[in-house]
């Protein structure tokens, strides 16, 4: 039955699938002792469901297996330099004008929205689990959306290992890949769960921007730029704003340095889904746009998470961070925002220009 349901996974495109029982994680107590140390910063729903992270049985009783899968966003198998922001899809007719002064997103943003690609599949992955397992059988999908440790979930099922940065990693995959769940009523022979293999390797506490790895497998999420320009709704610290440089939607710095990357596969699923014109798109365009442009712009991918108030925030804290007199202008008009969050990451922005000049 498991073999049949892999099988049907890799139909639908997933990259990898394995299964493990709908058990209580190992990491349970960690997380628990995280979140009471508050490095979950202003991420309150972590701890609101917790009980639920803690046992998958209270997200669906009666569970007995969890079905967790990979697919793949790498296009080329290989990491960017965060300095060299991706550059247009080769296979893309028309790509996008050249940044006066480029941001950089997150390699995972730059397709649509992986929870509806992702999504849609695993639907019908799902709906072939309820079939199989016959009359009574339950299941419930999530796409970065369960209550669940998912990271060491996985692990425990033998996708990957968690690293040292605390992300999976992935063997035949890399770092480049999401993760989604089915947990079912089904009862699966469990896999093999996979050991860890960074070995004494430190390439991603090396790397980290703003040192929010701690120590190996330990994150402080409130240092970390993928929190401060997605999760953190408020003001970006004073200290941490020169840290972000030009990212404007999360960072790849500690996956892209994971020697295990050389690995990587190319993903199926997402491949047809890029989006070339976040590659590297132009700050001094983003800060002008106002809320019907912003919802055009990236309606139906993962930057509508941070909203227009947070994306224009990040672009004030790049363009202080790399922007020259071309961006004054720009930033000045930023400076008068009705939103107070934006016009007071624009004033510091242009205290930075100016103090360079």
């Amino acid at each position: 039955m498991k073999d049949l349901i892999k099988e049907r996974a890799r139909d639908l495109g997933f990259d990898a699938c394995r299964v493990t029982p709908a058990e209580p994680p190992v990491s349970a107590d960690r997380f628990q002792e995280w979140l009471a140390e508050g490095k979950q910063g202003e991420m309150a729903y972590l701890a609101r469901n917790a009980h639920k992270r803690l046992e998958p049985r209270r997200v669906l009783p009666g569970a007995r297996s969890i079905i967790t899968l990979a697919a793949a966003y790498s296009s080329d198998g290989r990491a960017r330099p965060a300095s060299h922001p991706c550059s247009a899809s080769k296979s893309s007719p028309d790509p996008p004008p050249v940044a006066l002064t480029p941001g950089l997103v997150a390699r995972y943003a730059r397709y649509t929205d992986y929870h509806e690609v992702v999504g849609g599949r695993l639907k019908q992955l799902t709906q072939f689990v309820d079939r199989l397992g016959g009359a009574g059988t339950r299941s419930l999908w999530y796409v970065d959306t369960g209550p669940f440790l998912e990271r060491d979930l996985a692990q425990r099922a033998g996708l990957g290992f968690i690293g040292k940065h605390t992300n999976l990693v992935s063997r035949q995959l890399g770092n480049w890949f999401f993760l989604a769940e089915i947990i079912t009523t089904l009862e699966l022979s469990a896999d093999a769960a996979e050991p860890n293999r960074c070995g004494s390797c430190t390439r991603c506490l090396a790397t980290c921007p703003t040192q929010a790895i701690t120590a190996p497998f330990q994150l402080d999420a409130r240092r970390c730029i993928s929190y401060l320009t997605i999760e953190l709704k408020s003001s970006i610290p004073l200290e941490l704003r020169p840290a972000i440089g030009n990212r404007i939607y999360g960072c790849d710095d500690c996956l892209a340095v994971c020697p295990w990357n050389r690995f990587a596969s190319d993903g199926r699923l997402m491949k047809q889904h890029t989006r070339p014109d976040l590659g590297a798109p132009d700050l001094v365009e983003l800060l002008a746009l106002d809320d019907a442009g912003f919802k055009r712009r990236f309606g139906g991918t993962p930057l509508v998470r941070a909203r227009r108030r947070g994306l224009l925030r990040n672009v004030c804290v790049a363009l202080g961070n790399v922007g020259d007199a071309r961006s004054l202008p720009a930033l000045q008009r930023a400076a008068s925002d009705a939103d107070t969050l934006i016009a007071e990451h624009a004033s510091w922005a242009i205290d930075q220009l100016e103090s360079r000049q």
